[in-house]
């Protein structure tokens, strides 16, 4: 049976994990937290939601799937020659190509969409 996973923060004496209340904490460096910039911009705030935007979400969706649907068909396609090392390496490489292809696409769409709205008369 497998072990509970524990904290260094769970008490030896008990035997039990306590579940840690704490919270994440920014780290702060001696001059506030800014890189020398005054007007208020965090690049790191700025970055957090990106990768909350809902585009982002849906990128990674389209880049797990083209991934995914490229190791099954490499699996299925590929029954035979090679060793199985070099099979898998292949199937890799491969699904990261098609990841990268279908991550530009939909980018590719969403410029093209964002294009057509800004001219004007466009309806949104």
């Amino acid at each position: 049976m497998a072990k509970k996973a524990t904290t260094k923060s769970a008490t030896k004496s008990s035997g039990k994990a306590r579940k840690s209340t704490s919270k994440p904490v920014a780290r702060l460096s001696s001059s506030g937290g800014r890189s020398g910039k005054q007007d208020g911009f965090d690049a790191g705030e700025a970055f957090v939601r990106l990768l909350q935007s809902p585009l982002v979400a849906e990128l990674v969706a389209v880049a797990a799937t083209a991934a995914l649907a490229s190791l099954a068909e490499h699996g299925i396609a590929s029954g035979g020659g090679g060793s199985r090392g070099k099979r898998a390496g292949k199937a890799v490489k491969e699904a990261g190509k098609a990841a990268a292809a279908a991550v530009g696409r939909r980018l590719g769409n969403e410029i093209d969409e964002i294009r057509k709205a800004s001219k004007p008369g466009a309806k949104a």
